[in-house]
């Protein structure tokens, strides 16, 4: 319901054969190293989840590891905030080895704050890059706050690691480059999609919106983040520069390689017990 109230929204806002018109002009061939790319940041995302597994002493092979997580991404396009995905994994898991589910879903929220603490350090850089249009944010007191986000973020995430998640602190540093190795692939993959929208100027700005809508989508408000992520751009177009049809196009399209990848997993099948008896 509120997907579908969030596109209504968003298709009374834009001016929709001007979004048909860009639609046609997409160079097709700089989707080709998007999809790559976001394939790539799930890759790396898959990586720190499972070395979390590891440090609660679940041992399995990357390459189950990835089918895991494809079809976590597949149970995640139909959930609000994709929660679906992370139960299906700690079921599995929980029925396969002799861990705890209180382990379990420590992993998968730990791994959901990674790729938030993540977003946080990232947009906190690009706020102090990006030139946006609001009083509040051109003092010298924001840019303050937006330094010591820069500086604290990942102390105090280690912080919070080390009060409730000890079990998780061998994984720190590797999991965090992990995380930011994945998010800056999916800011390149939003840098692809941007040029075959013929879109070259205001990059940062695209991209600090994106991350703003990244948080938002994991919201439990919509089916897999569908017309959250253009809310956010439709109304924060005009205090960023950027413009709003293209960017619900730009956004439309990251949504279709998401779901698009996501699909994949309908496909996938794992086999638990086998890992199980190896390890």
């Amino acid at each position: 319901m509120l997907t579908a109230l969030a596109l209504y929204l968003v298709f009374r806002k834009i001016d929709t054969e001007q979004l048909l018109s860009i639609v046609k002009t997409i160079q097709w061939l700089w989707l080709i190293p998007a999809v790559l790319l976001f394939v790539l940041s799930k890759v790396f995302t898959a990586f720190r989840l499972n070395q979390y597994f590891r440090n609660i002493g679940i041992q399995i092979s990357e390459g189950l590891n990835l089918k895991l997580y494809l079809i976590g991404m597949f149970y995640n396009l139909f959930l609000p905030g994709g929660i679906g995905g992370d139960g299906y994994k700690v079921y599995l898991l929980n029925k396969h080895f002799s861990t705890s589910v209180k382990k379990l879903i420590q992993a998968s929220l730990l791994d959901r704050l990674g790729g938030l603490v993540a977003i946080l350090f990232l947009l906190f850089g690009l706020f102090l890059m990006v030139d946006i249009q609001l009083e509040e944010l051109e003092t010298p007191v924001w840019n303050g706050l937006m330094v010591a986000g820069v500086a604290l973020t990942i102390p105090g995430f280690w912080l919070v690691q080390k009060l409730f998640f000890k079990d998780f602190l061998p994984s720190f540093w590797t999991g965090n480059a992990w995380s930011l190795g994945g998010q800056i692939a999916q800011l390149v993959c939003a840098w692809f999609i941007l040029s075959s929208l013929g879109i070259t100027e205001n990059i940062l700005a695209y991209q600090l919106v994106f991350l703003l809508s990244s948080i938002v989508s994991v919201l439990p408000l919509t089916i897999g983040g569908v017309g959250a992520r253009e809310l956010v751009f439709i109304y924060a177009h005009a205090y960023a520069g950027i413009e709003e049809t293209a960017a619900v196009a730009f956004s439309l399209i990251f949504f279709l390689i998401t779901a698009g990848t996501s699909l994949l997993g309908a496909f996938v099948k794992v086999d638990l017990a086998v890992e199980e008896n190896e390890s």
